[in-house]
């Protein structure tokens, strides 16, 4: 985690990057600010057969601040038997914590198959409690660029997608 956290986050134009927005309803009548989002800020965002991932702030016995670093070990394909192991890093740029909305947000540390920021937030809507997830991302190197299309898009349309019935599920139970 020492290397990780030395490492710059990876530059970019945000304004050039591909911008992507997925949502789930959470089906209950409570606001935003009743909710318990523990599991939210200790990232429990994707399945442990996605992806593991040791925090910063997890290893302090502390809270989210920003600044803080993510290493993630990625499963693929998105199972932890019979998969490649591959480690990144991901760093918090931003903590959201407004009436209507909770979440926050980080950019991707050299090294990342992508290149980009992500932001994850629970958010009061007309239709009621909403949890989205919110990227804007490029291929952070050559590989990624060559089997974007035909492997990198899937996966991570995949991983967006039960993270997002993860989070739904641990805020309807």
């Amino acid at each position: 985690m020492r290397e990780l956290t030395a490492k710059p986050t990876m530059k970019f134009d945000k304004s050039k990057l591909k911008e992507k927005t997925t949502a789930i309803n959470i089906k209950t009548d409570k606001q935003v600010g009743q909710v318990n989002l523990d599991f939210l800020f200790n990232y429990q965002v994707f399945p442990s057969s996605i992806m593991t991932f040791l925090t910063e702030w997890g290893q302090e016995k502390r809270k989210m601040k920003i600044g803080d670093t993510i290493l993630q070990q990625a499963f693929i394909p998105p199972t932890r038997l019979f998969s490649q192991k591959i480690v990144f890093g991901v760093r918090i740029t931003n903590i959201i914590d407004e009436t209507e909305r909770k979440g926050f947000s980080y950019e991707t540390v050299e090294g990342h198959a992508e290149k980009g920021e992500a932001s994850f937030t629970m958010e009061n809507c007309d239709v009621g409690l909403v949890f989205k997830i919110k990227t804007y991302s490029e291929p952070g190197n050559l590989l990624t660029k060559i089997v974007g299309p035909l492997f990198t898009g899937p996966y991570q349309t995949h991983c967006t997608r039960k993270a997002l019935e993860n989070v739904k599920r641990q805020v309807e139970q």
